[in-house]
């Protein structure tokens, strides 16, 4: 049997057989795979606590039909604080949702851009919205979507008023504004450009206040949805 080993942060699990467990990783050298875990339900069972979503180490896989077999992990941290806070607790659920559905091929940034998202969630005093905002921002950037210039994406002229164009991903002036573009305050583009500009690590240091932030989280989900076809997970 041929075997391997990925860092990677588990995304969801389902349960199988008596004891069992199907678990889905995102890896920083295969991306998305689906690996089995036995036994790993029981009372006594010594891989339990790397089940368990949001678990972040090294994971040791065996290669047997077709499939991966766990026989070992080294935590690195299962960010267990999470579970304490349960609105970060929902923000992080819903940044490993969008993983789980738009992730597939091994992306390094997305992967790095996952592990300062939980790190920050779980250690830092930062408002709601605040870390999957600019989760969001990074994963549309992977996509290859820019969207906060200063300039309107299809006549390149300075944008005053602002409206983003669904169809397109960007940023467009009143003049090329489509059936598919909605409106951007003034205040929710400000908010865009300081959580984008803004280091994971330094988060908890923004208060941007008003209607911004939340306009924000709202337009970054409509983007999202209109990219991928899924809503994002709700959050208290």
């Amino acid at each position: 049997m041929a075997s391997t080993k990925v860092k990677a942060v588990v995304i969801k699990g389902v349960n199988v057989k008596e004891k069992d467990k199907i678990i889905y990783l995102y890896s920083l050298e295969m991306g998305k795979i689906s690996v089995s875990m036995r036994g790993v339900r029981g009372e006594k069972a010594k891989l339990k606590f790397a089940k368990e979503p949001f678990c972040f180490g090294e994971y040791y896989l065996e290669e047997a039909h077709n499939s991966y077999i766990v026989t070992a992990v080294d935590v690195i941290d299962n960010f267990y604080d999470l579970s304490k806070d349960i609105e970060k607790y929902y923000e992080a659920s819903a940044i490993l949702d969008i993983v789980d559905k738009t992730t597939g091929e091994a992306n390094p940034q997305v992967f790095i851009e996952l592990i300062k998202a939980l790190k920050t969630l779980c250690y830092e005093d930062v408002k709601k919205y605040y870390v999957i905002d600019k989760f969001l921002l990074s994963l549309f950037g992977a996509m290859g979507y820019q969207f906060l210039s200063d300039r309107c994406s299809s006549c390149n002229s300075l944008l005053g008023l602002k409206y983003f164009n669904l169809d397109i991903g960007d940023i467009v002036c009143p003049a090329c504004k489509t059936s598919a573009c909605i409106p951007i305050s003034d205040a929710c583009y400000s908010a865009l450009r300081i959580i984008d500009s803004t280091p994971y690590e330094k988060l908890s240091s923004v208060k941007l206040g008003g209607m911004g932030e939340v306009q924000a989280y709202n337009l970054l989900g409509q983007n999202y949805e209109w990219r991928t076809g899924y809503s994002l997970l709700k959050m208290i």
